[in-house]
């Protein structure tokens, strides 16, 4: 089992959960995060570290948000490592909670 980044990361992409990472298994796109299934270790560290709430065990991952369990994977493939702490995006704040941000991300 994993962990997974889910839709509410979209658009706001706090880092705390990087820090956190005994692994350096989370990869970082132009506006979303995603967790290498294949380097986390299931710690679960990360997940109080999330402001949004977007991080789940993957058999937690909500209802309707089960896709980013294969996205999670699929981008972990191309998206390179990110191991230290940034800002986040400059929008952030108007996006935190908003939902349907599916469309909204950028590859």
């Amino acid at each position: 089992m994993t962990h997974v980044v889910t839709e509410s990361c979209i658009r706001c992409k706090y880092t705390d959960c990087v820090d956190v990472c005994p692994v350096d298994c989370f990869r970082e796109g132009p506006n979303f995060l995603t967790i290498d299934p294949d380097e986390c270790i299931d710690c679960a560290v990360c997940i109080p570290e999330c402001p949004e709430e977007a991080i789940f065990a993957e058999e937690d991952v909500p209802k309707g948000q089960e896709k980013f369990i294969a996205l999670n994977v699929e981008l972990a493939k191309i998206w390179p490592s990110i191991t230290r702490t940034k800002a986040p995006l400059p929008d952030a704040d108007e996006w935190k909670g908003k939902p349907n941000k599916l469309a909204e991300l950028k590859r």
